[in-house]
This record gives structure tokens, sequence and C-alpha cells, in this order.
């Protein structure tokens, strides 16, 4: 097997070759944990050489995860953080301190994998999580913050047993994987709770609550709901968005259940919350990219996500509205629309990735909701249009998918 020798060979291969849930949708999905498993016992068992801590739910994972790294950073530890999906740098996704894996190790993981353990057939995802792992212990982290790809029960992360489990929230999103109830939902999410493990829950939510309750009563673990523990807490967060409020909460609760020697105390979390967008690179949350007009993006790309960042943008928005707006092609665009504000002027575009929603698809719900839009190929030909269209005083929005953001932070970082 001929040798890969640089990045993009090595990135373009692991793309190519292995199904890819962001960008293929539902066909790269594979569940369980066999083929993950095998990994770890191909590598050695990384995930048994650092401390972790686990963080999964519907919304807010992302962000809730980058916060805890940051004090745990801040703390002085050498901290791992595996996120995803990345905005347009595959390396956004395995960080230490804020550092994006080197792209020699990605090369020669690739190397190594393709020549021995080709035969394991993981998806992209379980790879570039094994990938991660090693990194991580390679470089002998003191502890890692490891995001949830889908779910929690089946998701490859799985593997770890972490000092804290973290489940943020749950909402409508992946029903076709995970259940077309939120009770369902949260049984799947529930599964990454481990025997006599603390777990903290974001939000309090009277139709899933009991389901918590009772995982983590069988599991012997010392469950805390975050919005009730810290209802009163108030930290300044370097993520603006409103909604940041509930991941400042949950973050803060999960810090507090660790051991003595590594928690971060008052004034390094105060600090690492403050400066998070510093400390880990966090993008393409409530981001505002200009003032005249205010620019905004937003990664929300689910019914609950979407209906806070919503209610937020009808809150700062001023002047005229310019939505530059796409989704992928598995989520309910009927349900999302009618979240939508109706005096704006749409442009819709289309993602590049293979999932994307098609821009007919987009047009037929559009008019659905008698919206006016105008309609392209491309994010970024979109984001000139409302340029061009919006005055000093008015507001553009980016959003609907990450991959929406993804395209236009790509476009406006490389010039």
């Amino acid at each position: 097997m001929n040798v890969l020798n640089d990045y993009e060979s090595a990135l373009s291969w692991l793309m190519s070759q292995l199904p890819f849930f962001q960008r293929q949708g539902h066909t790269a999905y594979k569940p369980g944990l066999e083929r993950s498993l095998a990994l770890m016992n191909w590598l050695g068992h990384p995930e048994k050489k650092f401390k972790s801590i686990h963080v999964g739910g519907t919304n807010g994972k992302g962000s809730t995860s980058h916060l805890i790294a940051a004090a745990l950073q801040t703390k002085g530890l050498k901290t791992g953080l595996y996120t995803s999906p990345h905005l347009y740098d595959f390396r956004e996704r395995i960080r230490i301190n804020g550092q994006k894996i080197s792209k020699e190790y990605v090369v020669d993981f690739v190397n190594k994998f393709r020549s021995e353990a080709l035969l394991v057939e993981p998806s992209f995802f379980e790879l570039t999580m094994a990938m991660a792992f090693s990194w991580f212990a390679d470089e002998r982290v003191d502890i890692a913050v490891i995001e949830v790809g889908m779910g929690g029960r089946l998701d490859s992360t799985n593997v770890i047993t972490p000092m804290v489990s973290v489940i943020t929230n749950i909402g409508w999103d992946h029903m076709q994987f995970l259940g077309d109830t939120l009770p369902k939902i949260a049984q799947e999410k529930a599964g990454i709770i481990k025997p006599n493990t603390s777990v903290v829950i974001g939000e309090r939510q009277a139709e899933v609550e009991e389901v918590f309750i009772s995982a983590a009563r069988s599991k012997g673990s010392n469950l805390i709901f975050a919005s009730e523990e810290f209802k009163e807490l108030e930290i300044e967060c370097g993520l603006q968005g409103t909604y940041q409020r509930k991941n400042v909460k949950t973050a803060y609760a999960a810090l507090q259940l660790l051991p003595d020697k590594i928690r971060p105390n008052e004034s390094e979390i105060r600090e690492a919350f403050r400066n998070v967008k510093k400390l880990t690179e966090i993008r393409g949350r409530w981001e505002i990219l200009q003032d005249a007009p205010l620019v905004i993006a937003d990664t929300a790309h689910n019914y609950n996500g979407i209906a806070m960042v919503m209610n937020q943008l009808k809150e700062v928005r001023k002047g005229l509205l310019f939505m530059v707006w796409g989704m992928v092609s598995d989520k309910d665009a009927v349900k999302i629309f009618s979240l939508l504000p109706g005096d704006a002027l749409y442009l819709l575009c289309k993602p590049d990735v293979p999932r994307a929603m098609p821009i007919k698809q987009l047009e037929i719900v559009a008019d659905k909701f008698n919206l006016n839009y105008e309609s392209y190929d491309h994010v970024i030909a979109a984001y000139t249009r409302a340029l061009e269209l919006a005055g000093k005083s008015d507001t553009i929005f980016i959003g609907g998918s990450t991959f929406v953001v993804g395209d236009l932070l790509k476009h406006l970082d490389n010039g």
C-alpha cells in the first residue's frame, strides 16, 4: 500500500474512504461500539491513559465542552478537547490546550491505520475519535473533555470511563436514529451514565427527568440538575448568546464535581469562561462578524437550538433583516421554518456538502410560509448579495446549518 506523504492526501483519503455522517447523512451512520472497541484494542487502549469528562445532550454540548476545557487549562492542566463537527478545518476537532492536532500526526496515524487495521472498517467519526485518543495518550494529557457525536449509548465515544458525565438537555434531533419521543431520545443519551460516576443534567425537563433519575439510581451514580443547583449563578462568558447562560451553569456544575486536586477554583473558572474563545478558539456561536451592518453567524441547526437563537435575534435585530439560510436534507424544514421571522428577505443557499438540502426544497418551504427570498447555489454568493442589499443600520444573520457557517468562515478567514 502506497504511503501518503502529505496532509492533504491523508485528509482526502480519510474523507473519501470512510463513511462520514456529517457529509453523507444516515448512510454513514454505524451504531454500536464493536468497531470502537476494536480500534481501542489495536491502539493499546489509549482511552485508559488519561482522565476524562464526557459531554452529551441535544444542544449546547459543544459550548459546554469548550467552557469546561478552558477552565481546566486555566487550572494548569494539560487538557485534551475532542468535539464535532468541525467548521472547515478537520483539525478543529482535536486539540490540546487550544492547539490543533499537528498535520504530521494526522498523516502518520492515517498511514498506520491504512496498513494495519483496515479490516475494522470504522466510520470517519470512529477513526477520528481513535486518532484523538491516541494523540491525547501520546501527549500525556492530564484530562480530556470528550463530546458525544450522536446520542450516547451507542456513540463511539462511549468507550471511555469518565470522572463526570454531562447531559446538557433533550430536544428534537436525529429522531430517525434516537427515537420519536423525548423520553426515548433521553434514554439513548442516558447511556453515557457510568456506574458510581457523578452526572450533571444541564436542564431539568419534566418530560424526561425521570429517565435520568432512574438511570443514575440504577448505576449508583450521584446526579444533579445544574438548572436547579446553580439557579442564581452569574458568570461573565465570552460566548455572547443569551442561551449560553444555560451552558455556563452546566459547565460550572461539572467542574464542581471534580476531585479537589484538579478542580479549578472560582477565580480560575471565571477567568476561563470570560476568555473561552481565546483559550479554545471556539467559533460560530452567536459570532458577531461586524457591526454596521450587524452581521451574526450561529451554528444552531435543530428545532430547539434555532428557537433559542431566533428569540435572541428578535431582541437585537435592527433595521431590515437579511437571512442567509441553508440546511441539510435530514432536517424537518417545515417545522424549523415555522420559527423563522416572516418579515426578512431570505438569501437561500446550499452549503458545500452532499447532505445539503436542495435549493428547490428550500424554495417550496419558503413559499409555504409566504417568505420573500432569492436563491443562490453557494453560501458566499448569498452572503455577498446580503452585503450588497444591507445598509449600515440593517442586520444580516447567517445560519440554519453548521456547514453554512463553516463555508462562510472559511471564506472570510482565507480571504
